[in-house]
């Protein structure tokens, strides 16, 4: 009776696991970026809605301003800053606007003329967050 393995079973086990990882790691890579954009899109739509809450609540003109550098995104009341949400240092994601800030009357309805688009990406993984003018946020 042979106990154990020859060293060439063990160099073709070896190979064989070898290239099944190699095929694997680019769609747990491309899952990752998936995730984190998600993650990232959910805390920016939580950010503005939470925004809009605290127009309506307190009556007060609330902004949120992007940093796009840093895909920073800073939820303003007057002077007090109300929360910052760190997308690139928790999801390591990037960040486009077509604005630099949004902002909400007390009404709750958005300022300014125009939609604001956010695209947060991070490999070939990208959402789209817009935000009307009636101060509706959709994915």
């Amino acid at each position: 009776m042979r106990r154990g393995f020859t060293l060439l079973e063990l160099t073709i086990t070896v190979t064989l696991i070898g290239v099944i990882a190699l095929i694997a790691i680019p769609s747990v890579a491309r899952v990752r970026d998936r995730a984190a954009v998600h993650g990232a899109t959910s805390l920016l739509v939580s950010a503005l809605a939470d925004a809009r809450h605290q127009a309506l609540r307190w009556q007060r003109r609330t902004a949120v301003r992007f940093d796009t550098l840093s895909a920073h995104a800073t939820v303003h009341a007057g002077r007090d800053t109300l929360s910052r949400v760190p997308l690139d240092s928790l999801f390591r994601v990037a960040m486009r606007a077509s604005r630099d800030s949004i902002a909400f009357y007390p009404l709750g309805l958005g300022y300014g003329a125009a939609n604001a688009r956010l695209i947060i990406t991070r490999g070939a993984a990208a959402e789209t967050v817009t935000v009307s003018r009636a101060g509706r946020v959709k994915r």
